[in-house]
């Protein structure tokens, strides 16, 4: 019953050139597509990285949509789907396209990020462990074992443990020395995880 609404929102941001091009399927019509897609929901639309499931205010796509003009706002997409509890959906976007791994570590790097989000982003990453995935998560992951805050280099030195990449393993000698304790507690926790793999 809310496609109509989304196709109306949809239309009008193409009227206005906020989008360039809208492509309309009808999934009864092609289940295929809708398969090949991943959609489990409708109305579903996808605008660049973003995938929309359910009813949107035409506010809340055009948002959505200038942040894709902009080339920005996977955070605070993965932000909205982590706290709302959708991070078995999360989990398979990252599994489909990879490449969304790094914004997605990106997100405990922000110290303001809700416990909710920073859960979700944790137990993504502990998904992903001795999987090929696992290998991409060093680097991104050995960035953030120097930031301010605490949290930030704790989550950091758990999330190394489960690359199961010998990469990790000198970044986390470093946070041996540590001035926090439980970072340096953590980063030892990982290292005998690391040696047993």
């Amino acid at each position: 019953p809310h496609c109509s609404s989304v196709l109306e929102g949809l239309s009008t941001l193409v009227k206005e050139g906020v989008i360039g091009r809208l492509e309309i399927v009808n999934i009864a019509a092609a289940p295929d597509r809708a398969r090949s897609l991943g959609v489990g929901s409708v109305p579903w639309a996808r605008m660049g990285p973003f995938e929309l499931e359910g009813l949107h205010s035409p506010r809340e796509l055009r948002r959505w949509a200038e942040k894709c003009v902009r080339g920005e706002g996977l955070d605070d997409w993965f932000d909205d789907l982590l706290k709302t509890g959708q991070r078995d959906k999360v989990e398979l976007m990252v599994k489909r396209r990879p490449n969304l791994l790094i914004p997605l570590i990106g997100l405990l790097g922000d110290p303001s990020i809700g416990i909710n989000t920073r859960i979700g982003v944790m137990a993504v990453l502990e998904e992903l462990e001795n999987t090929e995935l696992a290998a991409l998560m060093v680097e991104p992951l050995v960035a953030l074992t120097d930031r301010e805050d605490s949290r930030v280099r704790i989550d950091a030195c758990h999330a190394l443990s489960l690359t199961g990449s010998a990469a990790a393993v000198a970044p986390l000698q470093a946070c041996l020395n540590d001035p926090d304790p439980e970072v340096r507690e953590t980063a030892q926790e990982a290292l005998e995880e690391l040696k047993e793999i």
